[in-house]
């Protein structure tokens, strides 16, 4: 039985966290939102804490998995933060998506204290999570990897070493690069279609026999047919993704014209009240321009 931490406890971290619980291991318990630590707690096992750097002082192996770059920072190295309850040879590990940039230098600031940090986003959506399918693609040193990949195998089906530090972040924004252009793609093909009269279905049966094949479409599609869009990975939270994208290609020197303007569709996708929705629900802006809609 292993001592472990788990900081953030939203669609991907509750039941990340619950398998943790389930696999025997001690797990204390944070969330900004208090109840659901003593929620877990009551449920599964484990112990409620106040703070994330009371975690630490509960913990060998912290795990993460909050919204974005300022929570990270916030809860690793702010007041109350991991690294106040940390000690030489503690291990956390980071599954949130977050600059790359930012992630490098969160990690030598833990690594100069003497706690090791990897960077080890996710993908699999809330189904992944709760499954304990999960995809990891990890960037850190190699031998905390492997040290700590008995527990990633708990929460994940598929454990990608991708090399030194954000490199597991450079992956899974490239990945979240081609999956939101593929959606964006899919919603002008399928209105466009819908418009001109092409049975939905039969559009998606087209697609799903032709050089068009895609998981995620064929995945996605019937949420959108019947007009499910309850949320496994919402659009704020994409569309967050994308600006990381951008960042990471300026930075880089690398134009992605594409990937910009899909941005603006998941803005757009926003301020007309999807923020919180599933992705799929993107496809609303173009059929309120078409005056169509979608459905099965």
């Amino acid at each position: 039985m292993a001592k472990l931490g788990f900081l953030g406890l939203g669609l991907m971290g509750y039941p990340m966290a619950r398998n943790l619980l389930r696999a025997g291991h001690s797990v204390a318990l944070w969330s900004n939102t208090a109840a659901k630590a003593v929620e877990l707690a009551a449920e599964s096992g484990g112990v409620a804490c106040a703070t994330p750097a009371e975690v630490a002082r509960l913990a060998d192996v912290v795990f993460l998995c909050v919204g974005d770059t300022a929570m990270v920072e916030r809860v690793l190295l702010g007041k109350d933060g991991v690294v106040e309850g940390g000690r030489k040879g503690m291990v956390v590990v980071d599954a949130s998506t977050i600059s790359p940039s930012a992630s490098c230098r969160i990690g030598e600031t833990l690594t100069a204290t003497g706690i090791d940090f990897l960077g080890a986003p996710v993908t699999g959506s809330t189904p992944g999570a709760i499954n304990a399918t999960l995809t990891f693609m990890v960037g850190g040193d190699e031998n905390v990897f492997k040290a700590v990949l008995p527990l990633l195998e708990v929460m994940g089906k598929k454990l990608y070493y991708c090399g030194g530090p954000a490199m597991g972040l450079h992956a899974k924004l490239s990945q979240n690069l081609v999956l939101s252009n593929i959606l964006q793609a899919f919603n002008e093909g399928i209105v466009l279609s819908t418009k001109a009269g092409v049975p939905p279905a039969l559009m998606l049966d087209i697609l799903s026999n032709s050089a068009a094949k895609c998981g995620l479409i064929e995945y996605k599609a019937p949420f959108v047919f019947r007009r499910d869009f309850t949320t496994n990975f919402s659009v704020k939270w994409m569309h967050k993704d994308i600006g990381l994208m951008l960042d990471s290609g300026e930075e880089l020197s690398v134009p992605l014209p594409l990937t910009a303007l899909t941005r603006q569709m998941f803005q757009a996708a926003i301020s007309k009240g999807h923020g919180e929705e599933d992705i799929c629900s993107t496809i609303n802006v173009l059929e309120e321009y078409a005056h169509v809609q979608v459905k099965g």
